[in-house]
């Protein structure tokens, strides 16, 4: 699994080397600022570690100083890279230096983590593996808006950690290159 995670951290970071600076300038040009949004996020066995995507939102308040939801925050740049899953590209470089895998359950906040255990019998499961760019939860459920379906989510995860194997992961990377060619996204 980690010399798969190599190979395709690899791959992953040479496409990113390429489309950088379109995407750069692309996020540069409609919304100034930074390019990369770095975040917190839980691995494996709960290790904190630093989470890289392209960032697609502008900033949480308006000029009046009023919250505004997210999403009234998503930029046009951004809802083109969120729906081509082109925001995840900055991630192969966690993949390469071990911190997630290419398959995986979906790294979270630990705010959110902490929330969740209380509600979902055995959400921390999910940490016992490294949180991956997809997952089987990712390609057979999509986003979780509400608790309920957390716990749905949560299935695909331990199912994903019970049975992972190498054929598994090839599946589940191939129906995730199929999505992003698909513009499925959200």
């Amino acid at each position: 699994k980690r010399l798969m995670d190599i190979v395709g951290g690899l791959v992953g970071v040479v496409i990113l080397a390429c489309l950088y600076p379109f995407i750069a300038l692309a996020i540069y040009l409609e919304s100034g600022g930074p390019v990369v949004f770095i975040q917190k996020r839980l691995g494996k066995n709960g290790r904190e570690y630093s989470i890289i995507k392209f960032r697609t939102m502008r900033t949480a308040y308006d000029a009046d100083g009023k919250l505004l939801p997210d999403k009234e925050r998503i930029t046009r740049v951004g809802k083109i890279l969120r729906k081509s899953h082109l925001d995840e590209l900055p991630q192969f470089i966690n993949v390469l230096h071990g911190e997630m895998s290419l398959v995986g359950p979906r790294a979270e906040i630990t705010a959110l983590v902490n929330e969740l255990q209380n509600q979902v019998p055995f959400y921390r499961a999910r940490l016992l593996v490294k949180p991956g760019i997809t997952g089987w939860a990712q390609v057979n459920f999509g986003y979780a808006v509400t608790v309920e379906d957390t716990g749905i989510k949560l299935e695909y995860d331990l199912y994903y950690i019970k049975h992972r194997n190498l054929l598994l992961d090839i599946l589940i990377i191939l129906r995730t290159a199929g999505t992003v060619i698909g513009f499925r996204g959200q």
